[in-house]
C-alpha cells in the first residue's frame, strides 16, 4: 500500500497574517519518509522554499526566512505553515514527499495547492448623528452617546472647543456622561 498526499487544490490567505497550506498523509509500516520539500511557482520566479532530510529543515529561499515552518511532532502532517502572508507570496505550492521501501526503493508522490492573497475589506467608520442641540436646567445629569460602524478597531475621542480655538480632550468611551 502507498501513501497518498492530501490536501485542498486552493486556499485563500488573509494579507499580514498566517496561512497554513494543508499537505498530509496516513503513515505506511515499512515506509519511512526521506525527504520533503515545498516549492513554489510565482510572479517573483519559482524554487524550493523548504526541504526535510534527515539532517532537519533547510530553507532555502531567502524571502520565506524565519516566516514558513512545518510541524515536527504528527508524522504525516507536513503542511506548511507561512507567517505574515505578503500579496507576492500568491502562486502554486507543490507538497513533495519521498519514501524508502523495505527493498530500498524510493517512492514520490506530490499534489499542488494554489494560495490567494486577499486583502481584508476595511469599511470606513460610519457614524449616526444624535439629536441637535440640548438644553438642560443646572445641576441635571445626562449623557451623549455615539454610535459607529465599520471594521474595527473604532476608537471614540470626545472633545469640547475651549479658549482661542483650542480643542479639550474631555473622554475616549462611546459615551460623555456629566
Amino acid at each position: 500500500a502507498f501513501p497518498g498526499l492530501s490536501g485542498p487544490s486552493e486556499i485563500k490567505g488573509v494579507w499580514k497574517t498566517s496561512v497554513t497550506l494543508p499537505c498530509a498523509y496516513v503513515p505506511v509500516e515499512d515506509l519511512v519518509q526521506q525527504t520533503l520539500t515545498w516549492a513554489v511557482v510565482h510572479d517573483k520566479g519559482s524554487g524550493t522554499i523548504i526541504r526535510r532530510d534527515g539532517s532537519g529543515d533547510h530553507i532555502l529561499l531567502s524571502e520565506y526566512r524565519d516566516r514558513v515552518s512545518i510541524p515536527k511532532d504528527t508524522p504525516g502532517n507536513v503542511s506548511l505553515l507561512i507567517q505574515s502572508v505578503e500579496i507576492s507570496d500568491r502562486g502554486t505550492y507543490t507538497c513533495q514527499v519521498t519514501w524508502r521501501d523495505s527493498n530500498n526503493s524510493l517512492i514520490a508522490k506530490e499534489i499542488t495547492t494554489s494560495l490567494e492573497v486577499v486583502k481584508v475589506a476595511a469599511t470606513k467608520p460610519i457614524i449616526r448623528a444624535g439629536e441637535p442641540g440640548l438644553t438642560l436646567p443646572a445641576g441635571a445629569s445626562t449623557s451623549l452617546r455615539c454610535e459607529a460602524s465599520g471594521s474595527p478597531p473604532i476608537s471614540y475621542r470626545w472633545f469640547r472647543s475651549g479658549p482661542a480655538g483650542t480643542a479639550e480632550l474631555l473622554s475616549s468611551g462611546a459615551e460623555l456622561a456629566w
